[in-house]
């Protein structure tokens, strides 16, 4: 068998995504802390509904699957209609499913995502499940996830997987929900770290009081810019990633390694809604790197495809082959990384 590219491990789901016109967004005066706003026992009419294949993994294997990849994916599903779905569109795009496992006492995971504006507030159900490591063979890398409660032993069998493959790079998303669960248990696995995605308030909740001390190398690095960001990358590094990548929706994102340090301003397109966006930007970002492109480079696949992500509904339909990222590329050739 042919080495693959990439094994993705964590959570898959069933999308249903609802398109709102009659809500209201209050928020506060910095305009920071939103809230969407339904009136209560109300009907809220709905201009359209999608279901789709969706879950950070699933996004992640499919995203790079489009760009080339021999891809496979480490998840569980509900030996149910839901995961027999989700399974068969797997085979469908070309991700290999021996890995794939069906639990007969567990429904497949699913969201309910309200879109409203472009911007999407997700509704979880989170099956119970005792994350656990198949026996895996050697892959180039491994991207690991968000997933649900009771991961403390899949990430301990992540490390080992690593110790045993060092020639393996590994590529992580741990996703809100599993910092908020249990940073101090995650916080381990950061030096192992080859490649992380986060965005902006993830990155603050790792980070949380290991910024750069005042009057250290890292602060002078960071007051050449003016960009807060460029302190959250420092710290980043300083734990132990080796690149970091920070995504911050309109404002673009922000990549840094030992040597380089970068921003890129989001692409002008036409948002119709955010669902998977993090996810497009990564997948592109991790194919380029694997195609042997620049940082910079890298900055810009992710951004093209994350930008064709967002044009459509749906946290795979926009997903870019590579002559689409190509083209996108080309589109948007006046908008440049900056220099941190």
């Amino acid at each position: 068998m042919n080495k693959f590219d990439l094994i993705v491990v964590g959570d898959s789901t069933m999308d249903t995504i609802l398109m709102i016109d009659d809500a209201q967004v209050q928020c506060d005066l910095k305009k920071e802390h939103c809230q969407i706003c339904l009136n209560y026992a109300d009907k809220i009419p709905i201009s359209q509904t999608v279901q789709s294949l969706g879950g950070n993994a699933a996004n992640i294997a499919a995203g790079c699957r489009a760009l080339g990849l021999k891809t496979a994916i480490v998840t569980e599903l509900g030996d149910d209609i839901n995961g027999a779905i989700i399974k068969q569109e797997f085979n469908k795009i070309g991700i290999d499913t021996k890995f794939v496992r069906l639990n007969p006492k567990n429904e497949t995971r699913y969201s309910i995502i309200l879109s409203y504006l472009g911007e999407r507030t997700i509704l979880s159900y989170h099956a119970k499940r005792k994350y656990s490591l198949p026996a895996i063979p050697a892959a180039d890398w491994l991207y690991y996830t968000s997933v649900g409660d009771d991961f403390r032993i899949l990430q301990k069998q992540i490390l080992v997987y690593l110790k045993k493959h060092p020639d393996c790079r590994f590529a992580c998303n741990p996703g809100s929900y599993h910092i908020k669960k249990d940073l101090t248990g995650f916080k381990p696995i950061l030096p192992m770290i080859e490649l992380l995605f986060v965005n902006k308030e993830e990155a603050e909740k790792i980070v949380g009081d290991d910024l750069p001390l005042r009057g250290s190398a890292d602060e002078a690095l960071t007051k050449q810019s003016s960009n807060p960001v460029a302190a959250l990358l420092s710290s980043l590094l300083k734990l132990g990633v080796k690149t970091a990548v920070i995504t911050d929706g309109e404002n673009g994102s922000y990549a840094a390694n030992s040597t380089e340090r970068y921003h890129l301003p989001a692409y002008d397109v036409k948002i119709i809604s955010k669902t998977g966006a993090g996810d497009a930007y990564a997948s592109g970002f991790l194919s380029a790197v694997i195609n042997g492109k620049s940082l910079a480079e890298a900055m810009r696949w992710g951004t093209a495809n994350s930008s064709g992500v967002i044009q459509q509904i749906g946290a795979q339909t926009g997903l870019l082959n590579r002559s689409g990222i190509e083209k996108m590329v080309k589109k948007f050739v006046k908008v440049k990384t900056e220099i941190l």
